[in-house]
């Protein structure tokens, strides 16, 4: 059987632009896998996914037109069961087999074979490899049934009697192995091999294709039409690149919008508009936004080394149409976007009558959560977390700017331009400090109080930002404890995971002297106030050190490393990097694997006993040449691991550690720590208390044995 390359398309109506490239892919990958699975393609098939604004599309290599014959076994019943005494088939055989279709005639050429329960019968035989037409239309439907569609709608069909769902009215299915048309249908439609182009600029309407490999470039040549979203998102990257250099700028870099103007056009044509100067009296954040936002621009920054990455009054239009003259284009855009920003300019003029600190009042009447009360008491806790923050770390003015700038963080929520777009809160905030003559360092704690925002974002830029971010996300996090709304499973509505990974990066980057779990409880108490709040100090410390563990894993440390140094609960967090680097360097010596497992065996014995072993050891007792020396060892080497260690020298105080191979081994191969005299083995267990004791400050050294 020749295989051939098969191409479906199915045309539609605009699809949602945000939902595009995943559309396309996963048509592709369902349709691709179905075929698969039917045995019409090989595994190792090549499958190209096509998406534009009106069409999703998929070629797969190496398709057949009817799939290979495939052998069956079919389990049947114990043979005591099927046959009786004589070897005749029993009703029950008889039922099974005409169930399956099969002639009774094949009793005898029925296989014998243990299923390791006993004897059992089992019928070979070989099924009918299906056909690409009704392989497809399985393949098909299947397909349309994965997709990942939030929402679909309802459509009547031509007849004017059906009715169909999917995401939007389709109008065309295409469906070509080589050259011939595969007689499937879907959504009402019956597959043909013409299609659709670009609504305006089409050569050829209807866009025929002659096989499935001519698929791309005829309907680009005819349709005016680049269906690979790949290949029409590269097209614009270089579009904008060269666009931006003609302009004398650089366009602002923005995925999720290179994404989204992907999906809207169809045959990209990047033009250059602009706007009045004026405008850029307005913070750029601003400008930016709802050019972005609104228009789906990208505007251009400046280059030049004396002002790079300040906004230009320039910026870069993808249109979906190539007119001769670009002029009406150009100059629709720059009406449409000029009363955009005249509204910007407005709110913003607005906004500064009226200073961050007066609107504060305001926060008492915005509820922050049912249970914790409004924004305006939310603000007076995080102030006083803050300060008590502060406090600890010196106060002073550090304490003063660190409550003034928590004191106004929300205050731009009820501001005009934040009302229009959330996701300036914070950067306003900056601005309109610094115009009502605040610090720079309050202004800047404002606006960077929401960092970390997500993984790999910066952190605020002083240490009055990090309080005010610090304090801000213990708030949230003791507060949604202390209430019971703890994340449960891939839910997290109030984004708690992600509040504590930036207390685990500001503490640890920032290496604050900060006791984590006093900090935990200290926080819990300006909670004092709310009715029904409960301290869950010991819970909330476990679902930060889960969150740590987790982001070191992913930072490159083994689960081995990680377990060692975080079991040991740290509650500096600013530590961890050198205890890390500490268990690195000592899994590095010859010593290791065996003290680590001499470790985990002394805790195994240490747990064994009813109470609490003490590391006291009373010389006059030590009768063994090995303990001896065990304890003399200590005694050298103890002083040495605890000075490093205070000193934060965990590197030296683990691997002062070294010296006590000789010893321990010599004790375990020597001495009988359970020996039967009470005061003897109490007296020895002292003595392991103390070496485990000594051993485990930097990290449970017992997690690192094989």
């Amino acid at each position: 059987m020749t295989a051939k390359n098969l191409l479906v398309e199915l045309f539609v109506e605009e699809l949602p632009p945000k939902a595009l490239k995943q559309l396309g892919e996963a048509f592709a990958s369902a349709l691709a896998a179905a075929l698969k699975k039917e045995g019409l393609a090989p595994e190792h098939a090549t499958v190209t996914a096509f998406a534009s604004p009106r069409r999703l599309a998929a070629h797969v290599t190496e398709v057949l037109a009817v799939a290979p014959d495939r052998p069956v076994v079919q389990k049947l019943m114990p043979v005591a069961v099927g046959l009786d005494a004589d070897g005749n088939p029993t009703p029950a055989l008889l039922k099974k087999l005409a169930a399956l279709g099969a002639d009774t005639r094949i009793v005898p050429a029925l296989r014998r074979e243990s299923d390791g329960k006993g004897e059992t019968l089992f019928y070979d035989s070989l099924a009918r490899g299906v056909s690409l037409a009704a392989g497809l239309q399985k393949a098909l439907e299947a397909a349309l049934a994965a997709l990942p569609i939030p929402k679909v709608m309802s459509y009547q069909l031509a007849d004017g009697w059906r009715s169909v769902h999917f995401v939007r009215p389709a109008h065309g299915l295409v469906a070509l192995h080589g050259s011939e048309v595969v007689p499937v249908s879907v959504l009402g439609l019956e597959a043909g091999n013409t299609t659709r182009g670009h609504r305006f600029e089409a050569a050829a309407d209807p866009v025929v294709i002659p096989d499935a490999d001519a698929y791309a470039a005829t309907l680009q040549r005819q349709g005016a039409v680049i269906a690979s979203f790949a290949e029409r998102r590269a097209e614009i990257m270089r579009q904008l690149a060269a666009a931006a250099a003609a302009a004398g700028g650089k366009p602002v870099e923005d995925e999720a919008l290179l994404d989204e103007v992907t999906a809207l056009v169809e045959r990209p044509n990047v033009l250059i508009g602009q706007f009045e100067a004026e405008y850029l009296a307005v913070p750029q954040e601003c400008l930016i936004l709802t050019m972005k936002a609104n228009q789906k621009y990208f505007p251009l920054l400046d280059d030049s080394v004396e002002n790079a990455g300040k906004l230009t009054n320039k910026f870069l239009i993808v249109s979906n149409i190539r007119p001769a003259d670009p002029a009406a284009v150009i100059g629709g855009n720059e009406r449409v976007v000029r009363p955009r920003l005249a509204d910007a300019k407005f709110f913003f003029d607005q906004d500064r009558k009226k200073s961050l600190e007066s609107r504060i009042p305001g926060l008492a009447k915005v509820v922050y959560h049912n249970k914790l009360g409004t924004q305006g008491e939310r603000v007076q806790r995080v102030a006083a977390i803050a300060r008590l923050i502060a406090d600890s770390l010196g106060g002073g003015e550090l304490a003063h700017k660190a409550e003034q700038a928590a004191l106004l963080a929300k205050a731009d929520l009820l501001t005009d331009m934040v009302g229009e777009f959330p996701e300036l809160q914070g950067v306003m905030g900056r601005y309109y400090a610094l115009h009502d003559g605040l610090d720079a360092e309050v202004a800047d704690a404002i606006e960077d109080h929401y960092k970390p925002r997500f993984a790999g974002d910066s952190l605020p830029r002083s240490l009055v930002g990090t309080l005010v971010a610090l304090a801000d996300k213990l708030e949230t996090l003791v507060g949604m404890f202390g209430i019971g709304q703890m994340p449960t499973g891939d839910k997290d509505p109030f984004a708690l995971r992600r509040h504590a990974l930036g207390v685990i990066r500001m503490l640890a980057e920032g290496n604050l002297d900060l006791p984590l779990e006093a900090m935990l409880a200290a926080v819990a108490e300006k909670f004092s106030a709310v009715e029904g709040f409960q301290p869950a100090t010991a819970q909330l410390a476990d679902f930060i050190y889960e969150r740590l563990a987790g982001n070191l894993r992913e930072q490159g440390y083994t689960a081995q490393e990680v377990d060692a140094v975080v079991s040991q609960r740290p509650q500096r967090l600013g530590d961890i990097p050198k205890r890390l680097a500490a268990v690195r360097a000592f899994l590095a010596l010859p010593e290791a694997t065996a003290l680590a497992a001499a470790n985990k065996r002394v805790g195994n014995i240490l747990k064994k006993v009813e109470n609490p072993v003490e590391p006291v050891v009373d010389n006059a007792l030590l009768e063994e040449a090995a303990e001896i020396a065990l304890h003399d060892a200590l005694v050298d080497v103890v002083p040495l691991a605890d000075a490093a260690f205070v000193t934060g020298d965990y590197t030296e105080s683990l691997t002062a550690l070294a010296a006590l191979r000789g010893p321990v081994d010599a004790f375990f191969d020597e001495v009988m720590v359970n020996a039967d005299d009470p005061v003897l083995r109490a007296n020895r267990l002292g003595l392991l208390a103390k070496l485990h004791g000594a051993m485990n400050q930097v990290a449970d050294l017992a997690k690192l044995s094989v």
